[in-house]
C-alpha cells in the first residue's frame, strides 16, 4: 500500500495513465459515480508556461475513468478575477478535450452559490463543487508569491465565488484556505508536476520535472510537494493550519512513496527560461534527471546561493569534486544524498555549506 505515487515520464498522457493504474482510484469509483475534475485554469496561459494544468493529464483521467465504466464526468473551474474561464479552457486545450470525449466544461463563475459553514467561516461555494459524488483535484505543482506553494489545498479556491476570492485575500489566505478544505472534500489528487513555475503562480519560469504525483490525501501531498520546492510544512501557513484542524496528515519519514520508472527519470532538456536560466549559472549539469535538477534550482532560488558551481547528473558518477547534488556525486567532498533529494534537503545542504 502506498501514500503517494510518483511517475516520471515525458509522455504526459501515458505517464499519467500509468500512475492512475497503479493507484487506488479504480477502487474508489463505481460506474454510477458522478465525478468532477478540478484543474488549475487560473489564467489564459498554455501549460508550458508553468501555470496551468496540462490537458493531457485531464485526458488520462477521463480515459481511466471510462475504463472503470464511469460515464458522468465533468470539468469545473473558475479563473482568477479579471480573466475569462472559457478563454482559459480554450488556450489550454480543454475545448478539444471536451469535444473529443463529450465531457462538459463548467465555468463556475456562472454557477449558483451555496453558503457552507466551516469553523468560523461561512464560504460562498459553487454548487458544482458540492454536488459531485467524487472530486478529483488536478492542480499544478508550482510556487506562489504570497503563500509560497500552490497545489492541491489552494486549488480549491477556484470553487468559490469571485467575491469570496477577494475575501480570502482580505482574511490573509492561509487560514481560510485550510478551512475551505473542510468545507469541500477532495477525494483524489492527480498533481501535474510536469513543469510548474519556480517562483510565481502566473507562470513564465517553468522548471521541468516530468512528474505525475497522485494520492488520496491532499494535505499529505501538499506537504510533500512543499519539500520539493524547498519548504518545510510549517513554512507554508495553510499546511500547518490544515494539519491542526484534521484535513489530513503531514509528509514524514513514515510516508510510503511508490516511484514508477525511477530508473528512467527524464534527463534535463535544454532551453531553460527566465529565472531558471539565470540560476543555472551556479550549476554544472551533465545528464541530470529533471527531478533532481529542479530540486537544485528550487533550493538555489530559496537560499539565494551564489557560490561555486554545484555538479549534478549521471555524468559525474565515479568522479571527484568539491560540491555535488544527488547520489551521482557521492564521491565528491561534499554532496547532498538522495535520488532525487528534495529541494528542502538541498536547501539545508546549501545553508550548511
Amino acid at each position: 500500500m502506498y501514500d503517494i505515487i510518483i511517475n516520471y515520464s515525458k509522455d504526459i498522457l501515458g505517464g499519467t495513465l500509468e500512475a492512475l493504474r497503479a493507484s487506488t482510484l479504480g477502487s474508489l469509483v463505481r460506474h454510477d459515480t458522478k465525478v468532477a475534475l478540478k484543474p488549475n485554469m487560473v489564467l489564459a496561459k498554455p501549460p508550458s508556461e508553468g501555470a496551468t494544468t496540462h490537458s493531457e493529464v485531464a485526458e488520462a483521467i477521463i480515459i481511466f475513468l471510462r475504463e472503470q465504466g464511469v460515464r458522468s464526468i465533468e470539468i469545473i473551474e473558475s479563473a482568477w478575477i479579471g480573466d475569462d474561464t472559457k478563454r482559459v479552457y480554450s488556450v489550454c486545450g480543454f475545448d478539444e478535450l471536451s469535444a473529443k470525449y463529450g465531457v462538459t466544461l463548467h465555468d463556475l463563475k456562472d454557477d449558483k452559490i451555496r453558503k457552507v459553514r466551516a469553523g468560523e467561516y461561512s464560504f460562498e461555494i459553487c454548487e458544482k463543487a458540492l454536488d459531485t459524488d467524487f472530486l478529483i483535484n488536478v492542480p499544478v505543482l508550482k510556487a506562489h508569491c504570497q503563500t509560497r506553494l500552490t497545489c492541491s489545498l489552494k486549488n480549491l479556491k477556484g470553487c468559490i465565488s469571485d467575491r469570496e476570492k477577494r475575501n480570502f485575500h482580505a482574511m490573509g489566505l492561509h487560514k481560510p484556505i485550510a478551512y475551505l478544505n473542510k468545507a469541500i472534500k477532495t477525494h483524489f489528487c492527480v498533481i501535474d508536476g510536469i513543469c510548474g513555475d519556480l517562483t510565481f503562480e502566473e507562470g513564465g519560469n517553468p522548471v521541468t520535472r516530468d512528474m505525475i504525483i497522485c494520492g488520496e490525501d491532499p494535505l499529505l501531498l501538499d506537504s510533500y510537494c512543499a519539500a520539493l520546492l524547498g519548504y518545510s510544512a510549517d513554512e507554508v501557513g495553510y499546511i500547518s493550519v490544515a494539519a491542526g484542524i484534521g484535513v489530513g496528515k503531514l509528509y514524514g519519514t513514515d510516508t510510503k512513496i511508490t516511484e514508477l520508472n525511477a530508473d528512467r527519470k527524464p534527463i534535463v532538456s535544454a532551453g531553460a527560461r527566465g529565472l531558471a536560466k539565470r540560476l543555472s549559472a551556479f550549476i554544472d549539469e551533465d545528464g541530470a534527471c529533471s527531478a533532481c535538477y529542479s530540486a537544485l534550482i528550487s533550493a538555489i532560488n530559496r537560499t539565494g546561493y551564489k557560490g561555486v558551481k554545484i555538479c549534478i547528473g549521471q555524468g559525474f558518477r565515479g568522479k571527484r569534486g568539491k560540491l555535488g547534488c544527488g547520489n551521482c556525486a557521492k564521491n565528491f567532498e561534499h554532496y547532498v544524498r538522495g535520488c532525487p533529494p528534495t529541494a528542502a534537503q538541498v536547501a539545508e545542504f546549501l545553508r550548511h555549506i
